[in-house]
């Protein structure tokens, strides 16, 4: 545990702010650093503990599935190395799990795919027979795939606040017509995309979240992360059958621990048990190896080793 970075320390470049997970610096007028911490948040608090190694698998992946999926959408990335754009004595904290990114204007809304039911989704289906205001057919069972993905956006709350579930009327205000419709037709494609692929190789993809930004020339760019296990709920494949919660590569297992603590999911969050926070690092790493074939002989992720590799 004493390998986990919980803050990173970047005198040399400006620190502009601290998200849940990723802390996030001024390179110069056209670039960012955006450095991804082992920190964990759940129902969008910050937990205490850090998960250790996570931030470097979660660099992995998001570049994988950024060069997988560039073809649909252009990203953030600027092509530096994010050694490049730090001290020599700042190296270490960037290595593996920082990318150089460009500058540009997110959207104030995180765009959900759900292709599953599952979650907060299946509550709500429960009493209303519809996700985000979308009607779905009776009778579904949880955990079952659906007809077709669904586009169930939510606000991007600040850091300690809860994001909250919008319908497409509340986007269209908020990005106006042309810019909801891009984005919810760019997210489907994305997810239906990643969704095909992942699927002929162990894993589905239940529901991710994707967030978008554009730059000066308005352009939609896909930004912060991609289909990662902080952003996505992945099954295995061979262990899924509709009617129950199938196991997950992803937080769901720390979720579950803190439904089960008691806690009232209000800040502060109470800390993780160690035997907890290594399993849940057992997790991503899983993930990882399923996603990229293996944590060992994937170049993606070279240092993104947790402990125990």
């Amino acid at each position: 545990m004493n390998d986990a970075m919980y803050e990173s320390r970047i005198p040399s470049l400006r620190l502009l702010s601290r998200g849940k997970v990723r802390d996030l610096y001024e390179v110069d007028e056209h670039r960012l650093l955006m450095v991804a911490t082992d920190r964990l948040s759940a129902f969008d608090v910050i937990l205490p503990t850090p998960i250790p190694g996570k931030g470097k698998l979660l660099t992995a992946i998001s570049l994988f599935w950024f060069d997988k999926l560039a073809a649909l959408l252009p990203n953030q990335l600027t092509g530096d190395a994010a050694e490049s754009v730090v001290l020599p004595e700042e190296r270490d904290q960037v290595a593996g799990r920082a990318l150089v990114v460009k500058r540009l204007e997110p959207l104030p809304v995180e765009a959900v795919v759900r292709g599953y039911l599952a979650g907060s989704g299946w509550k709500e289906y429960l009493a209303h027979g519809s996700v985000c205001g979308v009607a779905l057919p009776a009778g579904l069972q949880l955990a079952q795939q659906l007809p077709q993905a669904i586009f169930t956006p939510s606000t991007k709350a600040a850091v300690g606040e809860h994001d909250e579930n919008i319908d497409y009327a509340r986007t269209e205000h908020l990005l106006g017509a042309q810019r909801a419709a891009e984005v919810r037709d760019a997210s489907l494609a994305l997810y239906q995309t990643a969704a095909d692929w992942a699927r002929q190789h162990g894993i589905l993809i239940a529901d991710t979240k994707f967030e978008f930004g554009v730059d000066r020339n308005g352009t939609l760019h896909l930004i912060d992360e991609v289909l990662t296990p902080d952003s996505s709920r992945f099954w295995p494949a061979d262990q899924y059958r509709p009617g129950t919660n199938p196991p997950s590569f992803d937080k769901q297992f720390v979720r579950d621990w803190l439904e089960a603590s008691g806690w009232n999911k209000c800040p502060p969050a109470p800390q993780l048990p160690q035997t907890i926070a290594l399993k849940t690092a057992e997790k991503y790493r899983e993930a990882a190896a399923a996603l990229l074939g293996s944590v060992r002989a994937s170049a993606l992720l070279g240092n993104a080793q947790v402990p125990g590799d």
